[in-house]
């Protein structure tokens, strides 16, 4: 029998897909403008095809942008409203990094929180990149679990405060920037939503070797031009500490393989 072309189906929101909605709202609330700069990366691509261990470009973005928030205090702050607006900013980097999880059948979003990014080696950031990506959800994202079983009310208060306390547990709560990707499916995703002031994303390698890098800034306490620095200096620190530490990598293959 032929489904009537009349017929219409509705369904009721998944947890997950209401939290995603709470977030993307806050996420609305946040003036973001986009900066862009056309990064080569054809060296570093080599360099990670000689690494002993395989290191995903995700891992690679997300060190050198904490290594770059070092001496960019805006890139570890938000902005605290209120009557008398505030700019809070965290010691260290932590980074919240998009991932799609297939559960069911069914494409569902998570965040993992990263911390101290800049401080871990790429092998271990990776490993933990792939610890949250294959784990069971429940072990891995139980705190975000927990948030999608609320009260949708309670459950954009909890987001609201979280967003904009200025407690040192924030960081690790809701990160300090966003890495958000899709250059593994070979697209681009240059303007999604998030409530952070930071989010950077960048994507697939064209054929001279080069991604799109863009941040997305909250103008609310960042313009261009400290934006536009930013993405000169992560270019920088990819062509040389992450280089360098991929070289490291590849040397330690080469080592084990004359032994």
């Amino acid at each position: 029998m032929s489904r009537s072309p009349d017929r219409l189906s509705v369904s009721r929101l998944n947890r997950q897909r209401r939290l995603v909605c709470d977030v993307v709202s806050a996420a609305r609330r946040v003036p973001f403008f986009p900066v862009e700069r056309l990064i080569a990366l054809h060296e570093l691509a080599a360099a990670r095809a000689a690494a002993a261990s395989r290191i995903g470009w995700a891992a690679i973005f997300v060190k050198a942008y904490a290594i770059v928030a070092r001496d960019m205090p805006p890139l570890r702050s938000w902005y605290v409203p209120g009557f008398w607006p505030r700019q809070a900013t965290s010691g260290e980097s932590v980074a919240t990094l998009s991932i799609n999880r297939s559960i069911d059948g069914a494409d569902l979003l998570f965040w993992a929180q990263l911390p101290s990014p800049d401080r871990q080696p790429l092998t271990e950031l990776q490993a933990a990149i792939e610890h949250r990506t294959t784990a069971p959800v429940d072990e891995v994202f139980r705190r975000q679990q927990e948030l999608a079983r609320l009260p949708g009310w309670l459950r954009r208060s909890v987001l609201w405060w979280n967003l904009h306390s200025t407690s040192r547990k924030r960081p690790k709560r809701m990160g300090t920037f966003s890495v958000s990707t899709l250059a593994s499916h070979a697209a681009f995703n240059r303007f999604h939503p998030s409530p952070l002031t930071t989010s950077l994303t960048y994507g697939p390698l064209d054929d001279q070797g080069r991604s799109l890098v863009t941040i997305l800034a909250d103008h609310r306490l960042l313009d261009g031009v400290p934006v536009a620095k930013a993405l000169a200096r992560l270019e920088e620190v990819l062509h040389t500490d992450i280089a360098s530490e991929l070289a490291s990598v590849a040397a330690a293959r080469v080592g084990r393989t004359a032994a």
